[in-house]
């Protein structure tokens, strides 16, 4: 493949919905209708084929692998999804944190 080709992009693109709604239950050592149901839990929104077919992304499998693991605890679906939200949530806001930190930092050490 040459860096020119457009395809080379979407491959390592973790948004790309490269995958279908069968492949990605397989991949996950689940069925399709788990991912229906955290669908409904909206925890992942697939993105539609033109045909009208579920497609996911390998962002989308890693959230519902995290997801599985916790079903596969004991816990509800709709509780597992809540706390994938809820540390999803968590590591973007300290994520924010940091940037906040760094850049006051670099302002102190800019200033006379």
């Amino acid at each position: 493949m040459t860096a020119d080709n457009p395809l080379s992009g979407r491959l390592d693109d973790d948004d790309y919905p490269a995958y279908t709604m069968g492949r990605a239950a397989e991949m996950l050592g689940t069925t399709p209708g788990f991912l229906r149901a955290i669908g409904e839990a909206r925890l992942i929104t697939p993105l539609r084929s033109e045909g009208g077919h579920r497609r996911y992304s390998r962002y989308q499998l890693r959230i519902a692998a995290r997801a599985r693991e916790l079903v596969d605890e004991g816990m509800p679906v709709e509780a597992a999804c809540r706390i994938v939200i809820l540390e999803d949530q968590l590591e973007e806001a300290q994520r924010i944190n940091a940037e906040f930190r760094r850049a006051a930092v670099e302002q102190h050490d800019d200033s006379p």
